[in-house]
């Protein structure tokens, strides 16, 4: 038989609450888990997991006594996340563009104008284009209102982006056809490319 050290090893300690281990990896995940995944993450049966994920969702939903949160956690995509509930979108939204209008990094920038021309389009295939990790830009465009989430592929279960409307007020145009084509700003190659590293 393990000894209990053993058992620890292989997931959370056995004095750490399933429920609320699961909640703090749900706290900073940006795609849904599947619950195979989170059972893997805290080495605990599927079973234990799926009732620690009902307990939560009947938490964040009041129906243990509790007050209803104003977030939710969601299942999409065959994985669960924790969301921002739909009747305070706006309420977020908002927060979000007053209290943080600061101007875009270059990396945020760079990872716009991919999702722009090459819309709808996955974070592995923008990290791809980049060649960085792209997670906490992604974030970052999320939270300010530029992308939404346009769907998520049923065999991958990966998210795939899309610009908002906001982006095109903040551009100044009507329609993404207006967007300047890329072809005249790229290197032709004639001079070679052994200059670029």
């Amino acid at each position: 038989m393990a000894s209990e050290a053993e058992t620890e090893e292989q997931g959370i300690p056995n004095h750490i609450d399933i429920a609320r281990a699961l909640e703090a990896i749900l706290m900073v995940v940006d795609e849904p888990q599947s619950v195979v995944g989170l059972a893997s993450a805290v080495g605990r049966p599927v079973k234990e997991v799926r009732a620690a994920i009902a307990e939560l969702v009947a938490d964040y939903d009041g129906e243990v006594g509790g007050p209803r949160r104003g977030f939710e956690l969601r299942e999409v995509g065959g994985g669960w996340r924790i969301y921002v509930r739909a009747e305070l979108d706006d309420v977020v939204r908002d927060f979000v563009h007053t209290q943080n209008p600061s101007k875009l990094s270059q990396a945020a920038l760079e990872t716009l104008a991919v999702i722009a021309y090459k819309q709808p389009i996955s974070r592995g295939a923008i990290a791809s284009i980049r060649a960085v990790n792209v997670d906490s830009v992604v974030r970052t465009l999320l939270g300010r209102g530029l992308i939404t989430e346009a769907f998520t592929d049923s065999e991958t279960g990966a998210i795939h982006y899309e610009t908002t409307d906001l982006l095109m007020v903040q551009l100044g145009i009507n329609s993404l056809d207006e967007l300047p084509k890329i072809s005249p700003l790229l290197d032709d190659g004639s001079e070679g490319f052994d200059d670029v590293r």
